[in-house]
């Protein structure tokens, strides 16, 4: 299927690794010239952009801490300017899921404010490219108890996240720019969470993956094709959707 995404501008938040780097690499096979990333660690970012480089994208890198005021707002703009425009957008960060006092604020500056200063910005860039694409990454935590848990930041704020966005997505819809959401479930990869519990905390990872009908953890490239199908013009009738990923886990039904 060609998803229509060849000449696409587009920019990644948190690309340095797992689902951010695995969906900037996806974007630049299906045809995206020009890609903006950034992580909090320059030298992480900085061999992403290398890779990426190397196999024919115009690429835009900065180490940025999102949860620094104006940070995300200053690259999403800085990047449309050295692309001459905007088409896509994926905001994908997360101050992960420690618990807290702490945490609060920290999921608030790292998980939902990223996304809310992208969507702030792009959006005129979107509008005067004639329309855009943007798609969130929030998680199964943000609704549904999968285990019983004490009461934490990551998932009342990856709710949230959901929540923006398909406000965001209802607002913007008549000016051209779709906005959708992706929530994965546990997805394992080298130096992630679900791979480092795999060898830390074996007990967990076994707990968790028999409690996934398809009877393993998710892959990077399944995020990462769920989110940039949602960007293409393939998807261009889905508005203030979010696409689980999962494997089943989730046992809420979807109305």
């Amino acid at each position: 299927m060609d998803l229509g995404l060849s000449g696409k501008r587009a920019i990644v938040t948190g690309a340095s690794r797992g689902i951010g780097r695995a969906t900037a690499q996806k974007l630049v096979d299906e045809g995206v010239t020009h890609i903006a990333i950034c992580a909090r660690g320059a030298e992480g970012i900085a061999t992403s952009a290398a890779e990426l480089t190397a196999q024919g994208a115009t690429v835009f890198s900065r180490a940025v801490d999102v949860a620094e005021p104006g940070a995300v707002t200053a690259f999403v703009n800085d990047a449309a300017a050295a692309f001459g425009g905007l088409d896509l957008l994926v905001s994908n960060v997360s101050a992960g899921s420690q618990k807290g006092p702490e945490q609060w604020q920290k999921s608030l500056l790292a998980d939902l404010m990223p996304l809310v200063d992208a969507i702030d910005a792009a959006t005129p860039h979107m509008e005067a490219a004639g329309g855009g694409a943007i798609v969130s990454l929030s998680s199964t935590f943000g609704f549904d108890n999968i285990w019983p848990s004490s009461p934490n930041s990551y998932g009342a704020f990856k709710a949230a996240v959901v929540r923006h966005a398909s406000s965001a997505a209802h607002a913007l819809a008549p000016k051209g720019i779709r906005v959708n959401t992706v929530s994965p479930g546990p997805i394992e990869f080298e130096g992630g969470d679900w791979g480092n519990m795999k060898i830390n905390r074996r007990e967990i990872y076994d707990k968790v993956q028999a409690s996934i009908p398809i009877g393993r953890h998710g892959e990077l490239d399944e995020v990462a094709s769920a989110i940039v199908f949602l960007l293409s013009p393939r998807a261009g009738f889905c508005v203030g959707t979010n696409v689980v990923c999962d494997g089943g886990m989730t046992v809420r039904v979807q109305y």
